[in-house]
């Protein structure tokens, strides 16, 4: 029977999965082997397929690792899978690690170890750190031509995704697949390359205009392409996923070609300069590419800087894909605040209810990540998803913390809002506030070009630090225009990349606090870098943020005290914008909803 994996993964997969997958392992003479989630496209969320760490161990999110010796295991996760690890993991089999304590661990094995690794699953990068620990251990790693997992997995293996690949239009990209090859063409010679092969199924989509749907929540095509300086390129695609459309949408300087094409296309390259990512692409493309004697050129992506600058088409779009999305939240957050109020639902009534509102819109392709919703104790765990036994109601006297978004052709959205279930109590409204004004001071600040996210991270919390508190996340992530809800090189974290934000680049801006066992709060709206502006009696131009997302404040979650009058009117600005954009499409067409419009003029009233 063919497995799929979700949160009610359980942890007998442990013991199913690992006596076979030590007998792979001794079949190859491998003391041990490294488990990374990532897969062959170093993606954050994989097809059924791909998800190797989940086969192994029953741990299905997004972040994490797993290494197996013969005698033992570990999984090392991310701080905000803590509590699922240990709802999907045999404890007995796996110890159960954070995430960066995997080189300490391995730093520990036996020494004459030899550690098995999947070179089309690791970059170079991270390999390297993963090789320098074992060094340390006086083991060593071993690259394998066939990875023990899918051996042991066999037939129960589920097939590899094949959606087909349609073309992104114009009127959404805002730029043509020629205009962009050239562009990329150049950027691949300005660095002394030839060419570049790009494995990051993002950049093929925006290159080529393309949107697939291989990946949960997310359009990608999975495949991989190598781009001349000339602006030609070969594109490597399942023949099932390729449309009629497709190879006339590509044009004819691209060439179509099957998967199993692509060695051969790295060896042609021999005696050429190749560029290519060591961050993301794995380190199967290095050693192919070094083993047919191409010079190899380190570099970014070059299309990962052009992805995350929007353009003003893509920009304008996502405007109008939050607004369209504010009128679905307004819907939802009347629907909480007058029948869930009444009628104290559960969480997945909750999810259900916001979708449906989503759906209702007439433009929703997919959602952008499974909506979270958290009563009470689980909206103290920033990832938290409504799932089997977990799944609480609304109680009085607590919070629900609701992220979720949308995937439409003309954005891509990501919003979070808290609310009170019943009145907010004194402390409640005072953590909320605090949050509130770390999410205020990034929304106005105004920062000089060269500024990364990790220069402007501790604005969000300075509020919570000067009371003693904190949160365990970072401020903001990038996200795609109609691709990934996270998508690089930008973000806002005190560690990281230093990636200057750049104009078009558009941003998160989620600041929190989390009380364990009893709520937590998350504000979290969607913004853009501005063009660099001019200061009224400033001297240099300064770079700020357009709020993009468009919903409400709980009021009753607003302790007005503590806010600054700058603060005040900032609040009633944004509520004033909400009303002026949303409240048009709850007044007429497929959104119209007249409770919820009158509902939404008492809520952006001026505090």
């Amino acid at each position: 029977m063919r497995q799929t994996f979700d949160e009610t993964t359980d942890p007998s997969f442990g013991a199913q999965h690992l006596p076979l997958l030590r007998a792979e392992m001794a079949k190859q003479g491998l003391d041990g082997l490294l488990v990374p989630h990532e897969d062959e496209h170093q993606n954050e969320y994989l097809p059924d397929a791909n998800e190797r760490l989940a086969w192994v161990s029953g741990f299905t999110g997004s972040a994490g690792a797993g290494v197996v010796l013969k005698d033992k295991a570990a999984v090392f996760v991310d701080g905000r899978y803590t509590v699922q690890a240990k709802a999907q993991t045999d404890e007995a089999l796996f110890e159960r690690q954070p995430l960066n304590a995997l080189t300490d661990w391995l730093a520990a094995v036996p020494a004459g170890s030899v550690i098995g690794y999947d070179p089309r699953l690791h970059s170079p990068d991270a390999l390297a750190t993963l090789k320098r620990a074992v060094g340390k251990a006086g083991a060593t790693l071993k690259a394998v031509e066939a990875n023990p997992i899918d051996l042991a997995w066999g037939d129960a293996r589920p097939a590899q995704p094949q959606a087909p690949v349609v073309p992104h239009e114009d009127r959404y990209s805002g730029e043509g697949a020629a205009s962009k090859r050239a562009r990329i063409g150049k950027a691949i010679a300005d660095a002394g390359a030839e060419a570049a092969v790009l494995t990051a199924p993002s950049s093929l989509a925006w290159l080529f205009n393309i949107r697939g749907g291989d990946v949960i929540r997310t359009p990608l095509p999975l495949g991989q392409a190598v781009v001349k300086a000339d602006g030609t390129a070969s594109v490597f695609l399942d023949p099932a996923k390729v449309t009629n459309e497709l190879p006339g949408w590509l044009g004819d300087a691209v060439t179509l070609e099957a998967p199993e094409a692509l060695p051969g296309a790295l060896d042609a390259l021999s005696g050429h300069k190749v560029m290519i990512d060591p961050a993301v692409s794995p380190a199967w493309y290095f050693d192919r590419l070094e083993a047919a004697g191409a010079t190899i050129v380190r570099g970014m992506d070059p299309c990962a800087l052009p992805r995350a600058q929007k353009n003003a088409v893509e920009i304008e779009g996502s405007r109008q894909a939050h607004i369209r999305d504010g009128a679905a939240l307004t819907r939802f957050l009347h629907w909480v605040d007058t029948v869930a109020q009444k009628e104290l639902p559960d969480e997945r009534a909750v999810v259900e209810a916001l979708e449906g509102f989503r759906e209702a819109t007439g433009m929703l392709k997919d959602l952008s990540f499974d909506t979270i919703a958290g009563v009470g104790p689980n909206g103290a765990l920033p990832h938290y998803k409504p799932v089997g036994a977990k799944i609480r109601p609304m109680e009085k006297g607590s919070l629900l913390l609701v992220d979720g978004g949308g995937q439409y052709l003309d954005g891509t959205t990501d919003v979070t809002r808290t609310m009170a279930i019943g009145e907010g109590t004194a402390d409640q409204r005072r953590m909320f506030t605090l949050v509130l004004k770390g999410h205020i001071a990034m929304a106005v600040i105004r920062f000089p070009a060269g500024t990364s996210g990790r220069q402007l991270d501790a604005i969000a919390r300075q509020p919570l630090w000067n009371a003693g508190f904190d949160f365990d996340h970072g401020t903001g992530h990038g996200v795609g225009s109609y691709l990934g809800v996270h998508e690089g090189p930008q973000r806002i974290a005190g560690w990281g990349t230093d990636q200057p934000l750049l104009t078009g680049m558009i941003l998160s801006n989620e600041p929190g606090y989390y009380r364990e066992g009893e709520w937590g709060i998350r504000i979290e709206t969607l913004q853009v870098v501005t063009a660099p502006a001019q200061v009224p009696g400033g001297e240099r131009a300064m770079h700020g943020f357009e709020q993009l997302t468009l919903a409400p404040l709980d009021r009753r979650l607003i302790d007005v005290a503590l806010l600054t009058a700058d603060e005040r009117a900032y609040v009633d600005a944004y509520h004033a914008e909400v009303l002026a954009k949303v409240g048009p499409l709850l007044a007429d067409g497929v959104q119209k909803d007249e409770a919820a419009l009158e509902w939404l003029k008492a809520q952006t009233a001026p505090l």
